[in-house]
């Protein structure tokens, strides 16, 4: 699994001109599964977001998690962190997982990010979405499961 983790200070998703997500301060997540994932993945992902120190603490310093400052978490799937664009102009999308096993992968973080985390919204999965990302810092960091980078 592979995500795009922002500290933010709002983010919603929009589909069909509806709001289907929205939250304040918190972590928005772009979540990509890849064909070799699987719960443990799952897991992994859950625990290093939840639990990742990139808030500020009284002196300034990222020393607080998402659930240290009580969060809230909005959660958007998307394949396209496994394109691989290293040969020609077209990415190769190979490497992300089909939409039903991907879906069941995905719903699962979601519930494991619930039992931990107060709000967790989430997009609508294989929509097309408008995501608004008030990014706060700019805090943006890369995290994978398989820990290739």
């Amino acid at each position: 699994m592979r995500a795009i983790v922002q500290r933010v200070s709002s983010s919603k998703v929009v589909v069909d001109n509806t709001v289907v997500g929205k939250i304040g301060k918190g972590l928005n997540v772009l979540l990509g599964i890849s064909v070799e994932d699987n719960f443990e993945d799952v897991k992994y992902m859950k625990d290093k977001i939840v639990n990742l120190r990139i808030f500020e603490d009284q002196e300034g310093k990222l020393n607080k998690s998402l659930k240290d400052i009580n969060g809230e978490l909005i959660v958007i799937s998307q394949f396209t962190l496994y394109g691989d664009c290293r040969k020609g102009r077209r990415p190769s999308f190979i490497n992300a997982l089909s939409g039903d096993k991907s879906e069941v992968l995905y719903n699962e973080f979601i519930h494991l990010c619930e039992d931990e985390v107060d709000k967790v919204e989430k997009g609508i999965f294989g929509a097309d979405m408008q995501v608004e990302i008030q990014n706060d810092g700019p805090v943006t960091l890369l995290i994978e499961s398989k820990k290739t980078f």
